[in-house]
């Protein structure tokens, strides 16, 4: 089979297309493989067993990915956005979860037709110089997420038994051994862990949503785009932190390698069929990660904006006006018990984001372990030297803050992969149409010009 034979120069891709431009090392199979471990351990069922049972088996990757835009970064800039400017920016929520639809659905489709994670392809593709600067530059936006997890998990601890931020943060290095243990028994039983606690954030919002009882009108009106999201700078600077914290840089990393754990035959029709079935789940979970996000502001918009407390923008404030405002006294632990939920999720995708990005740019492997306690040591350390010296209000600062770094980072992440896919050379015949090829860098350069445009308000301003 053609990918069986990774060390012929020249040689016919994963995706079936001749005269490719990958290059390849002299590595063996195995070395080559994302995400070793785990690579084509879950069955898939016969081609001759109902369509339902056969797309069960490709659900969970989906969720895992969802996990990333609803983390406690998103719950900082919604529940700011909400707060400051109403139901106005409920329009970029949704185009955020459209972009993170469509690249979602790309990376795994680099994934299944080439073999590669897109760590992996840039490596093949680019120079050492260029690689070593995306490895840096996805390397910050790791960190910038686990950032917030620290942040979000230590303010979710706090409000819910007490502990002081400094200690919570550094309760959730344990983190570390969840991961391990799931990952030993299994990837399905990591994808489980995951989907249970996702079902708990959206259940607790649903009810808050419900208890909250926004205007209809209003919601609808926030879907329409409005002008002033461009022209008023601290509008536009919570809508391009909505963006950094719902399309995610390292999660087009983590989904094009986590979908390569199900045993699809490694065929044109196998990989084919694969697509369309990782497509519907990732879609579909990204949903959910939109009625969270959506929830989010929405609550917030319509306890905080209408009852003139516009200026709540730290999840502390949100968590002590929620229960009187709307009149629900379990509604305050409901929201904490969901930020400690997404903390602890988001935990579990970036140790695996982490390792797939090592081991995809610098073929560099180490033990899960150390994987984890080194990006979360790094995430610490500025928790901890904001907390001493500015206490919670600079915590919530610094939470805003990191998804703007998470929004720069993301055109090192979305360049190279639409790239990939819309070259026939490397994909063969999953190459994109000319339409989503269009459409792809469309929302390549809308990302690219709303980060300048920030990058200029924010040194020039």
């Amino acid at each position: 089979m053609p990918d069986q034979t990774p060390n012929a120069p020249k040689a016919t891709t994963q995706a079936g297309s001749k005269n490719t431009s990958w290059r390849f090392s002299s590595e063996s199979d195995q070395a080559r493989q994302s995400l070793p471990e785990a690579f084509s351990t879950i069955p898939v069922a016969d081609a001759g067993a109902p369509w339902f049972r056969r797309f069960l088996a490709f659900v969970g990757p989906g969720y895992m990915i969802s996990v990333g835009y609803m983390d406690p970064g998103n719950w900082a800039t919604d529940l700011q956005g909400g707060a400051q400017f109403g139901y106005t920016l409920l329009t970029i929520i949704v185009l955020s979860n459209l972009m993170a639809i469509l690249l979602q659905a790309l990376a795994a489709r680099l994934g299944i037709a080439t073999g590669r994670d897109l760590a992996q392809a840039c490596r093949d593709h680019f120079p050492p110089v260029v690689n070593v600067f995306l490895w840096l530059a996805c390397e910050l936006a790791i960190i910038a997420c686990d950032l917030a997890e620290v942040i979000g998990t230590a303010v979710a601890l706090q409000l819910l038994f007490g502990l002081p931020l400094l200690g919570g943060a550094l309760l959730s290095i344990g983190d570390a051994l969840i991961v391990l243990m799931l990952m030993n028994r299994g990837f399905r039983y990591l994808e489980a862990f995951v989907i249970g606690l996702l079902s708990i954030i959206a259940l607790c919002f649903a009810v808050q949503v419900f208890a909250a009882a926004p205007p209809i009108a209003g919601v609808l009106q926030g879907l329409v785009p409005s002008p002033k999201i461009i022209t008023t700078p601290a509008m536009l600077y919570v809508a391009i932190g909505i963006i950094g914290a719902t399309v995610m840089p390292h999660n087009l990393y983590l989904h094009s390698s986590i979908v390569q754990t199900r045993a699809y035959e490694r065929t044109e029709n196998g990989r084919r069929e694969a697509i369309r079935w990782v497509t519907w789940d990732s879609t579909i979970a990204l949903m959910l990660a939109l009625f969270i996000n959506a929830a989010i502001l929405i609550v917030a918009a319509a306890a905080f904006h209408n009852t003139g407390h516009q200026n709540v923008a730290e999840i502390q404030d949100a968590y002590r006006l929620l229960s009187p405002i709307l009149g629900l006294g379990i509604a305050s632990t409901l929201f904490a018990l969901a930020l400690l939920a997404a903390g602890t999720n988001s935990t579990v995708t970036g140790t695996l984001a982490g390792q797939i990005i090592m081991e995809g740019f610098l073929r560099l492997h180490i033990p899960h372990w150390a994987r984890r306690l080194l990006t979360r040591g790094l995430a610490i350390i500025p928790v901890a030297i904001v907390t001493v010296f500015y206490g919670g209000k600079g915590v919530g600062t610094l939470l805003v803050s990191s998804q703007v770094i998470l929004s720069m980072q993301l055109p090192f992440a979305v360049i190279p992969l639409v790239m990939f896919v819309s070259d026939r050379r490397k994909m063969g015949n999953f190459v994109i149409t000319p339409w989503l090829k269009g459409l792809s860098w469309l929302v390549a350069g809308i990302i690219l010009i709303l980060n300048i445009k920030l990058l200029y308000d924010t040194v020039i301003g």
